[in-house]
């Protein structure tokens, strides 16, 4: 019996809104130059919270804006459902371009986080290690998609 680890179908429109939320939130935060200290503070449960230059505590409650960990869920979790929602033919080819995308997303974000490590220095590298989060399903998306269309047009020139 094989296991199947796919979201449903519907997932996939789901996960698009989540990810185009959160990155509207995204861009938001990266081009504002603006804090988000002020937006959605909220307390919450911190098991480690260290201020710059100032005390570090463990295991308690702290004031803290939930706004970049709102975007960040919702990138990761529609990213998730995008890339893992089940087509709507899913049969061992699709599986095989799947398994393809996400070995070639893998090799890829690697690749361009050993560029940046020998190449970018300093706070910049921080900000390159926050978009990493996301990086490897973007890729994957992005070549799986792209494997797909290819796919649907062959089909589609042979009849």
């Amino acid at each position: 019996m094989k296991a199947n680890f796919l979201f449903p179908r519907s997932f996939k429109v789901i996960g698009c809104i989540l990810f185009l939320i959160g990155l509207s939130m995204g861009i938001f935060i990266f081009f504002s130059g603006e804090s988000m200290d002020r937006y959605l503070v909220v307390p919450v449960f911190a098991i480690v919270d260290t201020i710059p230059l100032g005390k570090s505590s463990s295991f308690s409650i702290v004031e803290n804006s939930i706004f970049d960990e709102i975007s960040i869920v919702l990138l990761i979790m529609g990213g998730l459902f995008v890339s893992f929602s089940r087509l709507k033919t899913e049969d061992e080819f699709i599986r095989q371009i799947r398994y393809e995308s996400l070995i070639w997303a893998v090799y890829f974000n690697f690749a361009v986080m050993l560029f940046c490590t020998a190449f970018i220095y300093g706070t910049d590298y921080f900000m390159v290690m926050g978009i990493n989060i996301f990086s490897l399903l973007f890729f994957f998306i992005i070549r799986f998609h792209i494997k797909i269309y290819q796919l649907q047009k062959i089909s589609g020139d042979d009849e």
